[in-house]
């Protein structure tokens, strides 16, 4: 039977494979592979380098292996004063900004005194320009290195000012809230409870008030005297419309030290402060506070990085100087708000050690000058520190000219 089924069912004839079309193709190449590559050989046609990616460029702009090598290497001075910036926002809405410099960044205050002194002002119903402004230092002087070494700085006079300096963030109003009549005592007790060295009165702007509110800060600086008599007093005080009766009433109450600010130079003074805000008005006052008692120590301030230029700064100084103001301070200007007037320039410690130098050669008694210093910052220990140098140089004169007679005396 199977030699009755037909071949070509089951088999191609060599006719029939030559009529069917065939495509001719290469031999397959195989590659044989190896346990170990072989490194191709360099290609001499160069090829299109791989665009950057967001990660690379990240890692780029991070810190280097230096910085993790050497953490606590010394910095260059324009690493150190280096202004940074970043960008920010959603798509299509991005904007540069820049960074808050490192040297202006303070810690979270923590400090149980810090607590103290918190709890105790709510408790009495005062006020502090440390917290109504937003000091960066308030963790400082209300911590201290010990409770008498503290340094508070008291509003008085309410939380709320009749002027609008596009620098301050204390809230403003025509018609503030009455004066209440228990501050003064409240106040005198609250410091003497806590036991300070040093504390710093201060008060908004009240031209809603006949006298501006001299009488209620004088009373509150004679009953502080009454119930602390050790205790050192300050007074940064407004300008009283240019009232210089109030000036001297206030001076004459006790205090230890009389300031008042100018804030900045002459020229930018219509531009950061209020419109009843003068800079000559401030050096009478500072004038007829030294004329009414000359032993007071007054006291001034200015923020720099407001857009001043050096010849303006001079020119301050010497108008100070022919006033004769003792003490003078430079801090940096910090934009409280966007509502605020915004930051100029980020001025280095180093310009501002340049400034404090200047001062002291120009006759100042003491200077404080530094991007967190304010006109309150560590008052306590800037004034004890000078007038303890002060002492000092004139008990070693006075033991040095003892030590002369004895000496001539023995002679004769």
């Amino acid at each position: 039977m199977a030699a009755s089924i037909p071949r070509s069912r089951c088999l191609l004839t060599s006719s029939s494979l030559s009529s069917i079309p065939r495509s001719v193709s290469s031999p397959p190449q195989f590659s044989r592979p190896f346990a170990t590559t072989i490194d191709p050989a360099p290609s001499t046609s160069s090829k299109p380098q791989r665009p950057s990616t967001t990660f690379r460029d990240k890692l780029n702009a991070g810190p280097s292996f230096a910085d993790f090598a050497s953490p606590d290497r010394t910095l260059s001075p324009s690493e150190a004063y280096e202004i940074k910036t970043a960008t920010v926002g959603p798509e299509g809405r991005k904007k540069t900004i820049t960074r808050l410099p490192e040297w202006l960044k303070t810690p979270i205050p923590v400090n149980q005194n810090y607590k103290k002194i918190k709890n105790d002002l709510r408790g009495l119903n005062l006020h502090t320009v440390c917290e109504e402004a937003r000091c960066p230092n308030i963790s400082d002087c209300w911590g201290g290195s010990s409770k008498s070494a503290a340094t508070a700085t008291i509003m008085l006079m309410g939380d709320t000012c009749t002027r609008g300096c596009r620098f301050c963030s204390v809230k403003t109003s025509k018609a503030p809230p009455p004066l209440d009549p228990h501050e003064p005592e409240n106040t005198a007790e609250a410091l003497r409870r806590w036991g300070l060295g040093y504390v710093v009165l201060t008060s908004v702007d009240r031209d809603d008030l006949a006298d501006g509110g001299a009488r209620h800060f004088a009373e509150t600086i004679m009953k502080i005297k009454q119930k602390a008599p050790a205790m050192l007093v300050e007074a940064l005080t407004g300008d009283y419309a240019g009232d210089l009766e109030m000036v001297r009433l206030v001076a004459m109450s006790g205090l230890d030290v009389y300031a008042h600010n100018i804030e900045t130079v002459e020229a930018l003074t219509p531009q950061v402060r209020d419109r009843r805000a003068k800079f000559h008005q401030s050096l009478s006052v500072l004038r007829a506070a030294k004329e009414a008692k000359p032993e007071l120590i007054t006291k001034t301030s200015m923020m720099l990085g407001l857009g001043e230029t050096e010849d303006q700064i001079w020119h301050a100084l010497k108008e100070l100087r022919k006033n004769n103001v003792d003490v003078i301070t430079f801090g940096q200007y910090m934009r409280p708000t966007k509502r605020h007037m915004p930051v100029h320039s980020y001025i280095t410690p180093d310009t501002f050690d340049t400034w404090r130098r200047r001062a002291l050669d120009m006759g100042f008694l003491y200077c404080a000058s530094g991007p967190l210093v304010r006109s309150s910052y560590k008052a306590g220990e800037a004034f004890i520190e000078n007038v303890l140098k002060k002492r000092a140089a004139k008990r070693d004169e006075l033991v040095s000219k003892e030590a002369a007679d004895m000496h001539v005396g023995k002679r004769v």
